[in-house]
Parts: C-alpha cells; sequence; structure tokens
C-alpha cells in the first residue's frame, strides 16, 4: 500500500451546506486522514493522507459532496503528510 497526501482546493457553493462535515465523515469511512477547512475566498480547502485508491475514492466524491453542495471546480496538488491519526476539521484560514 502506497502511502500518499494529496492538497485540495474545492469551489462553488460549498461553504455553509455541511461540506466540512461530510468531508470529515467522508474521509473517515476511506481510513484517511488529514484535515479540511473553510478558506476566506469562499472555497474548502483538505489535505489528505492514506491509500493512493481510497485518496482516489474520495478525490470523485468530493465532486458530489453533500446534497446542498454544487462543486464547480477542484484543484488537487502534492500535499505535506502531517502524521495525524485522523481526519479533523479546522477554523477557517
Amino acid at each position: 500500500m502506497e502511502r500518499v497526501t494529496k492538497r485540495l482546493k474545492i469551489f462553488g457553493k460549498v461553504q455553509g451546506v455541511g461540506y466540512r462535515a461530510w468531508t470529515v465523515q467522508t474521509a473517515t469511512a476511506l481510513k484517511l486522514t488529514g484535515w479540511v477547512r473553510n478558506r476566506d475566498d469562499g472555497s474548502v480547502e483538505a489535505v489528505v493522507t492514506g491509500d493512493d485508491e481510497n485518496i482516489r475514492k474520495f478525490i470523485a466524491s468530493c465532486y458530489d459532496g453533500p446534497a446542498s453542495s454544487k462543486v464547480e471546480t477542484i484543484s488537487v496538488s502534492e500535499g505535506l503528510d502531517e502524521l495525524l491519526e485522523e481526519f479533523q476539521q479546522r477554523e477557517t484560514a
């Protein structure tokens, strides 16, 4: 199993719709670690670490998100593994 880390910036109607809580639930179900937070620019940022296949499943599901969200685009880049033991919701940055 290859451990990888990705940083996602998720744009669209993703704040005020339960997107962060949904992200924590989805990442935890896929046994991923990392964090998610709202950004001042209206986007949501997430860093996810885990098995490459589960990371791909997570990114694909992020396009759907919770029912009241509407994702327009997601940028994905390499991330830094922070060696966290769980997936966390963080404060807005």
